[in-house]
């Protein structure tokens, strides 16, 4: 777990603020406390006071150090509301609308984010990834130079029986269902941002296919060669090797056979898929019969921190999901935002 120890360390060293707006659920209480005892982050709860105290009461849990936001009292909530309607009253949106929409917990934590009061927000325990990305698109917007919002799983190898040890970053797994060329050189180049925010390292980017280096002609392999070249074009300086077969991207006796003029070498530290399906199952072929530790979804490409949670999350992932989005936030404060 070396990886995920140090993206907590780093959390710790420069505490962010994060805000979570699920909190009738037991797991999200859990974490919050947890984080806030382990100094993982400055944790902002935001919903409704009484059923929030309740549900931590019902449950045992403390929120010593939790900073509880309710919408319905906070003195924020008129110059929020006036954000959101400043912000989308081209979309139509009106003064009443507004002032009804800041009241929802998820509307309300993302303005935090976007109005400075919160560094980074994390959701999706209970909310769809539909509700989470929507709400952080409209509100966050898009990162500058960014033209695609797009998600990844930090997959951690770090069992005994791992030959392959360390982080990973897998790309797409949860959002961009069929990207076209141009699409998938926006996930790769986004990876590999993430790569190096997060594990430290830099990038070293495998173009996944069922082929390698032309061994097979097809309309989806001509799309990974060409979102490639995009990504050569515009990072020279990146090592990328272009379509991939996944053995050659991770084991260096079989890079050296296969593609022997790889830049990755068999090293590979961020995986992009083709599309949604193959990333999707993947990650969870990683994960359940791989023994990986998947930490995500995560999204990459907003203006501002916003990560998605599965709603089958446990409260270690909880925890996971804030630590690296207060490291995404330190990231984005020193302006390398990952796009």
């Amino acid at each position: 777990m070396k990886a995920l120890n140090n993206i907590r360390e780093r959390a710790r060293r420069s505490p962010r603020r994060i805000v979570l707006c699920e909190g009738e659920d037991p797991r999200v209480l859990a974490a919050a406390a947890r984080a806030t005892r382990e100094g993982l982050a400055h944790i902002l709860l935001v919903g409704e006071r009484a059923r929030t105290e309740a549900a931590a009461a019902g449950h045992g849990i403390g929120l010593t150090g939790v900073e509880l936001i309710d919408p319905a009292d906070s003195p924020l909530t008129p110059r929020l509301a006036r954000a959101l309607h400043d912000l989308r009253e081209k979309k139509g949106m009106t003064r009443e609308r507004a002032e009804r929409e800041v009241l929802e917990p998820l509307c309300f934590a993302n303005l935090l984010v976007r109005e400075g009061h919160a560094d980074g927000s994390v959701a999706g325990a209970v909310l769809t990834t539909s509700e989470v990305v929507r709400t952080a698109i409209q509100v966050l917007g898009m990162a500058p130079g960014c033209r695609l919002v797009s998600s990844f799983f930090l997959m951690m190898l770090c069992q005994p029986f791992h030959s392959l040890k360390g982080g990973l970053i897998f790309a797409d797994c949860g959002l961009v269902i069929d990207p076209d060329a141009e699409q998938l050189s926006q996930i790769a180049m986004a990876a590999a941002d993430s790569a190096q925010s997060l594990l430290g390292e830099a990038p070293r980017v495998a173009m996944l296919s069922f082929s390698t280096s032309g061994s097979a002609r097809h309309a989806v392999v001509d799309k990974v060669v060409e979102a490639a070249r995009r990504v050569k074009a515009l990072r020279p300086g990146l090592a990328i090797d272009e379509d991939v077969q996944l053995d050659a991207a991770i084991v260096a006796e079989i890079a050296e056979r296969k593609l022997p003029e790889s830049q990755v070498k068999g090293n590979a530290n961020v995986l992009i898929f083709p599309d949604l399906e193959a990333g999707n199952i993947g990650y969870k072929l990683a994960e359940r019969i791989g023994g990986a530790e998947a930490v995500g979804p995560l999204l990459q490409g907003l203006a501002k921190p916003a990560n998605d949670l599965s709603r089958g999350c446990s409260v270690d992932d909880i925890i996971n999901v804030i630590a690296v989005t207060a490291v995404q936030a330190q990231v984005a404060e020193a302006g390398a935002q990952a796009c």
